[in-house]
């Protein structure tokens, strides 16, 4: 087998390997943060279900009275949101609860942090407060923290001008200029400025005792529902994309252009010419065989893209699809020009269709039997066309026949693979869709809903059907006989 065809055969089997390669990183990637972010959604409620423990505890042991109770609640609900928050998006656990009475409340990293959760001057006051007992607080990078709702207010009362804020209406109560003037005196005292406060995750009224429970669930919808987003994200990241697209289309021309450049210049060597010796019509020849080369590259590298993405093509038939239409068209070329007759045109484009399609088995068998990116596709489609060659050129009817028959076989056991891969992944989407209706329903807020979903994932997993505590009466009879 002449080295040329081989090294070109290899090269377009190269370029379908490294083209599929970059397809099956997407969907690595893909079911590696999908896996990933089922932990992160389990992080994440755990730190929500930890913080209603410890608030519920706060509020059986009434600590802080009916007037500082909130604060509290605050406390352990900023540190369980926050953390949550944080969970669901991959990133570890940020925030601290102190609850020791001491000069700070929370920790975020090493960022110390004093809460002050109050109905009147927004919380101003409680900070001038403790600001005049630890008159060092700030100097470290602690932070004061009061509701949310509150900062914001602040944030607007600082941004109206004093002449603004004469002109301003107050009788609909949406603006007190004597809460203007309060807010712009006790930041004109330089003592602390706007940058030393931040907003809680909450409002105050979300963190009162009547209001907690609410707030919490709120805050465990909104977490699934950045759980949905980030997977809708990640699942759009991993589609084919313009631009991997036109990647493999310009990689595929220049490798391409690059060995049917290569391939002109050492056919003209051949000649008996030196490459000083190259004339004009020389130069022009061999940058033709390059120009198109380089052209059939690009059709390759982007046929071979859609067709392994948009349709059930594997990457070695893909290229091999390609190579033989090429050499179909032009041997449709040559009948239309009178130098081949109808039996030579349709010889000569069986003998292309097999030699591709030797070339695909070859690269797809050698891709499994050495799974090394693009090494294993070349090796494959060297060994097992060279033995086609040989079988082709030198081994009687008989044995080729023989070596067809079994090709065949070859050919129509991996059809039957590919079927079964299909309805393999077919069923996991299935059984994965189910689970996640499952979970879903687990982890409702309705307590019979979640009952009914821990039925259904037990049963899920293989628990015997009459070991699942399903009913209120197997509850009983499992709890009190």
């Amino acid at each position: 087998m002449a080295v040329e065809e081989l090294a070109k055969s290899n090269q377009e089997q190269a370029v379908a390997a490294w083209i599929n390669y970059l397809n099956q990183v997407r969907l690595d990637r893909l079911v590696e943060f999908l896996g990933q972010q089922d932990i992160n959604l389990e992080n994440a409620m755990a730190d929500i279900d930890k913080a209603f423990e410890e608030i519920h505890e706060l509020i059986d042991t009434n600590r802080g009275g009916l007037k500082g109770m909130h604060g509290f609640i605050a406390e352990a609900a900023e540190v369980g949101i926050g953390n949550a928050r944080e969970n669901i998006k991959g990133n570890p656990d940020i925030y601290t609860w102190l609850n020791d009475n001491g000069v700070s409340d929370l920790l975020r990293g090493s960022t110390e942090i004093q809460q002050k959760f109050y109905q009147s001057d927004l919380s101003l006051g409680a900070i001038s407060r403790h600001l005049e007992k630890y008159p060092d607080y700030l100097k470290g990078g602690a932070k004061y923290q009061i509701p949310k709702d509150q900062y914001e207010k602040i944030k607007e009362l600082l941004s109206v001008s004093k002449e603004e804020a004469n002109k301003m209406p107050t009788s609909d109560g949406t603006f007190s200029l004597k809460q203007w003037k309060m807010v712009h005196e006790f930041f004109e005292k330089g003592k602390i400025t706007i940058d030393d406060v931040e907003p809680s995750a909450l409002e105050y009224k979300e963190v009162q005792r009547n209001q907690i429970d609410t707030t919490l669930d709120e805050e465990r919808e909104a977490l699934k529902e950045i759980d949905a987003k980030r997977r809708v994200e990640a699942r759009e990241a991993a589609e084919p994309s313009l631009q991997e697209g036109l990647k493999a289309t310009a990689v595929s021309a220049a490798i391409e252009g690059g060995v049917a450049l290569t391939s002109a210049i050492i056919k003209k060597k051949r000649s008996g010419k030196a490459i000083k010796e190259f004339s004009q019509d020389d130069w022009i020849d061999v940058f033709k065989e390059a120009g198109i080369g380089t052209v059939k590259g690009g059709i390759r590298g982007s046929s071979i893209y859609a067709l392994t993405n948009f349709t059930a093509t594997p990457a070695a038939v893909a290229s091999s699809f390609v190579t033989a239409s090429f050499g179909v068209a032009e041997q449709a070329h040559l009948y239309r020009t009178g130098e081949l007759d109808e039996l030579q045109f349709i010889n000569n484009a069986e003998l292309l269709c097999l030699d591709a399609a030797i070339s695909a088995l070859s690269s797809f068998v050698g891709q499994a039997v050495i799974p090394i990116p693009v090494i294993g596709a070349v090796i494959g489609n060297t060994v097992g066309s060279t033995m086609y060659k040989i079988a082709k050129d030198g081994l009687s009817q008989k044995e080729q026949q023989l070596i067809k028959e079994y090709n065949d076989e070859v050919d129509a056991f991996q059809t039957k693979m590919n079927d079964e891969y299909i309805k393999y992944v077919n069923r996991l989407r299935e059984e994965y869709g189910l689970y996640m209706e499952i979970l879903e329903q687990l982890y409702s807020v309705n307590v019979m809903e979640a009952f009914e979903g821990s039925a259904k994932i037990a049963q899920f997993y293989g628990v015997p059907t009459e070991e699942i505590l399903d009913t209120k009466e197997k509850v009983a009879a499992y709890f009190l006989e």
